[in-house]
């Protein structure tokens, strides 16, 4: 594990805290400064002549208390804090602190920034926004920027009069900016006061910094009120507000989906949803106005995909939940992080499948969260899902798969384990209990467990307190009409070595345990050893046994090879569910990688699979595919795969075809476009001849491809281009204000082959052509595409790493950006570049990421060098094509 450096931190004191914030801020647009005054109504708890809160990037013009001006103002750069000194000692009651202060919309996505975008007919527009979680209010005014320290908020904004603002609570007064009315000054060379408007919005309920949100721009909304009479808006940029519907028709579901789950209504008056240009993250929760990325709330009727869709009524089902799970009870510190991210994140499938039902999304759960969590958190240089974290440059990364897809599978495997009734219950005693205030992990435990009468702390806590997970090796004997499973646990290393430190790890695992026989009323137990036996009765000697029956169990199972044997004509046969036919290949591919099974085990597994007809069945087996195929490609033997992957994706493909047919699933549209793309990749004639003849259709105006193809066609044509082929997706690129389309178009450059055009690629993403949250996907798409791909992307990133480090600074999208580009390398050499590179870089918000890569980069030389010899002999034997 690496030793992660922790920078000195300690939270700010308790002398003096807030009540109530009164700010007035006033943006502007053209020199991209803000003026702000905050007056906070604040408890001084304990004597005191001066005072610590949070500050970056602000200059503090004056700061008083009870009217006594500052003698001293001193920042702490490193700590974002900022010490104000007085020339006498408050006595403990009731304070004022006043500040004026300027600062700077910045280009970085955080605090209060701009952003800009271009109007339908072509005009350049900026708009001001707030990105505060989890450390940022502090650079759009002085304040205490803690989660646990809560208050009340007043906010007055001062704006363009063609302007829309907007903050978390509805517009109490909107009127013309008159002689006298604020403190603030006016830039008289950009701003007059007969052009400007004072909007002042109703008091915030109490509630954390991080919240706080306002947005100044060129906006338009659609509208609509959900069944208990919340307003719901969409706001989009001029030109876009109807591609708002989709999310407004999804939102106006989910908040009576969520008062009856919890059985408290949503808090506040209003709900505003709105898309922004430049975003990092996918979206933000800020209470009653939820901030998104374009492509993750608009949704064109004409042009979007079937998979983009379903991503907006995630996203707004996350961020949704988040308004009672997350503002409403807000964790104590960043630490507990999960409990607001795990649980929106395990919820958002509950109310996706509410809405649409027949998209089958507890499926896609598997793979989406589930499956990624279960590969992070088998690396040695993973962590507890409760990870001690202080000062702000660590908070950033473990946003990960840890605190989001683990949170969430342990949710779901809580969930199941003690039944939605009282599972519900144990939520409304948290929320009412805790409401308005701060929480840590072992509350939740205990109203869970007070509602069910069920050990929940006991088995919980050693899923959240310690790293990693465990997998349970299964053996099974006969006694007449009953099934002996001898069960034993042990942590997973994604390495299969078992090391020292980790034999006492243990933990309390709630199992479901099903056999041919008994499917319909399968077996719960608590494995609460290391080892243990269960009893199945009326249980055949031929009979197949699954155990993690559903796959909600956060947990790999190691089955005998007779016990698997039994198993593969219940997944041909498609007896067993796409769940359980999905957790079966997941388990055996986790186990190859660790080399705990050969290599060509889990390829004739797959055959079994040859009938399959389950998009999310099929997308983690091409993912695990596609991996092995990456390793492979270092000796050589991609051609052999290709061959491989042709003949695996045949059937469906040719089930399916080009067009969709009347009537069909959601998740059919979706194994469309997987399967055709595949194909086009691994270099099947009749696919990639197809693929040309529909993007020339396409692109003469003669017949539009149909969204959910978009993608797979543009990669696959891209893919056989030239110089000339790549200027054509460029002009593309000019013909749509769809943020979804350019991403399609854009992510598709990198899968270019050829290596001029990938070096354009790279150039291009670096471009101002690209906002700096879309060059990140470029560039790993460039990185993950192939061996030349990857070589010239590590290259580019160490002559450019001073630039891509200043446009992230630090954040999680540097995080992505390093993940992505460099955990599929596989040779000795390539850890050792790596480890040397970032040895002279100051990264502290991604030195876990950088070992989290040199592992990855060492556990695929390694499976490299175990397996190639008899992966290079199957491909021979079974006489698919191979370059060598």
């Amino acid at each position: 594990m690496a030793n992660i450096k922790k920078l000195p931190f300690s939270r700010l004191p308790k002398a003096v805290t807030p009540v109530h914030y009164a700010l007035e801020i006033k943006p502007n647009l053209k020199t991209f400064k803000f003026n702000g005054r905050v007056i906070v109504d604040t408890k001084v708890n304990q004597e005191t002549d001066e005072i610590l809160i949070n500050s970056a990037d602000i200059e503090i013009l004056h700061a008083s208390f009870n009217d006594v001006q500052s003698c001293d103002i001193s920042y702490h750069e490193a700590n974002e804090t900022v010490l104000l000194k007085y020339p006498q000692k408050f006595a403990e009651g009731d304070g004022k602190l006043m500040i004026d202060y300027v600062g700077t919309l910045n280009d970085k996505m955080k605090g209060f920034y701009r952003t800009k975008f271009t109007t339908i007919d072509g005009s350049e527009r900026y708009a001001a926004v707030t990105q505060f979680e989890s450390t940022d209010a502090r650079r759009a005014l002085p304040c205490w920027d803690e989660p646990a320290i809560k208050a009340t908020f007043d906010v007055t904004m001062i704006v363009p009069k063609d302007k829309v603002a907007l903050s978390n609570m509805n517009v109490e007064l909107e009127e013309p900016l008159q002689e006298g009315r604020t403190t603030l000054k006016l830039d008289h060379e950009t701003e007059n006061i007969s052009d400007l408007k004072v909007v002042k919005y109703a008091t915030t309920p109490k509630m954390s910094t991080y919240l706080l949100a306002f947005v100044v721009g060129d906006f338009e909304y659609v509208e609509a009120r959900s069944a208990d009479g919340v307003l719901v808006r969409v706001y989009a940029p001029i030109g876009k507000k109807e591609q708002g519907r989709f999310a407004l028709d999804v939102a106006v579901k989910t908040l009576p989906f969520y008062k009856n789950y919890f059985s408290i209504p949503y808090p506040l008056p209003k709900i505003d949803l709105i898309a922004i240009a430049d975003f990092a993250a996918g979206a933000m929760e800020n209470w009653g106005l939820v901030t998104y990325r374009e492509s993750a709330l608009l949704v064109d009727p004409i042009n979007s995909s079937s998979s983009n869709k379903q991503w907006v009524a995630i996203v707004v089902g996350h961020e949704l939940a988040h308004q009672w799970f997350g503002n409403l009870v807000t964790m104590e510190w960043w630490t507990h992080l999960w409990l607001n991210e795990g649980f929106a994140s395990w919820i958002e499938y509950l109310c996706v499948d509410h809405c649409f039902p027949e998209w089958d999304i507890w499926t896609q759960f598997v793979v989406m969260d589930l499956a990624r969590a279960l590969e992070l958190d088998s690396l040695n240089n993973s962590h507890p899902i409760e990870v001690p974290v202080g000062h702000p440059s660590e908070v950033d990364e473990i946003f990960d798969a840890i605190s989001y897809q683990k949170g969430a599978s342990i949710i779901a495997m809580l969930h199941d384990f003690l039944g939605d009734v009282g599972f519900r219950s144990g939520l409304n005693h948290y929320l009412e209990k805790f409401k308005y205030s701060n929480t840590q992990t072992e509350d939740l435990w205990d109203s869970l467990e007070l509602a069910c009468n069920k050990p929940v702390k006991k088995v919980m806590s050693t899923w959240t307190q310690q790293m990693g997970y465990p997998v349970v090796s299964v053996s099974v004997k006969q006694s007449g009409e009953s099934a002996i499973l001898e069960m034993s646990q042990s942590k997973f290393c994604a390495n299969g070595q078992l090391e020292p430190s980790y034999q006492s790890y243990e933990w309390l695992i709630p199992m479901v345990i099903a056999s041919k026989s008994n499917d319909s009323e399968p077996t719960k137990v608590i494995l609460d050893k290391k080892s243990k036996s269960v009893t199945l009765n009326n249980v055949k000697q031929d009979d197949w046994i699954k155990v993690n029956f559903g796959q909600f169990g956060f947990y790999r199972v190691r089955y005998t090879s007779d016990m698997l044997h039994k198993l593969i004509p219940a997944v041909a046969n498609k007896i067993l569910k796409p769940r359980d036919r999905l957790g079966l290949q997941n388990d055996t591919f986790a186990l190859t990688k660790a080399g705990l099974l050969g290599t060509t085990d889990y390829l004739g597994l797959l055959q079994a699979y040859s009938n399959e007809n389950n998009y999310t069945v099929w997308s983690d087996i091409i993912g695990n595919f596609g991996l092995i195929m990456t390793i492979m490609e270092y000796a050589d033997l991609a051609d052999g795969f290709k061959a491989v992957g042709i003949e695996l994706l045949s059937n469906v493909a040719k089930e399916l075809g080009w067009e969709p047919k009347t009537g069909e699933k959601h998740t059919d549209g979706l194994l469309r476009s997987l399967a055709i793309y595949q194909l086009g990749k691994f270099g099947h004639a009749e696919t990639i001849t197809e693929a040309k003849a529909r993007f020339a259709a396409h692109l003469d105006g003669s017949r539009p491809i149909d969204p959910d193809l978009r993608s797979s066609i543009y990669k696959i044509v891209i893919s056989e281009g030239d110089e000339t082929t790549f200027d054509s997706f460029l002009t593309l690129l000019t013909t749509t204000d769809l943020q979804e389309e350019k991403m399609r178009i854009m992510v598709s450059l990198a899968a270019a082959k050829h290596e001029s055009l990938l070096i354009r690629g790279l150039d291009f993403a670096m471009s101002d052509k690209v906002r700096s949250q879309d060059k990140v996907f470029i560039i790993d798409g460039i990185a993950k595409g192939s061996k030349i791909g990857r070589q010239l992307t590590w290259n580019f990133m160490k002559q450019r790493w001073d630039e891509l480090n200043k446009i992230y600074q630090g954040g999680f999208l540097l995080s992505r950006l390093l993940k992505g580009t460099l955990s599929y390398f596989a040779g000795d050499e390539f850890s050792a570049e790596v480890r040397e590179f970032f040895a002279s870089k100051s990264v502290p918000a991604a030195e876990r990421t950088i070992e989290q890569v040199i592992e990855s980069i060492q556990l695929n030389t390694n499976w490299l060098n175990r397996d190639v010899s008899a992966v290079r002999s199957w491909l021979s034997n079974k006489n698919y094509t191979s370059s060598k």
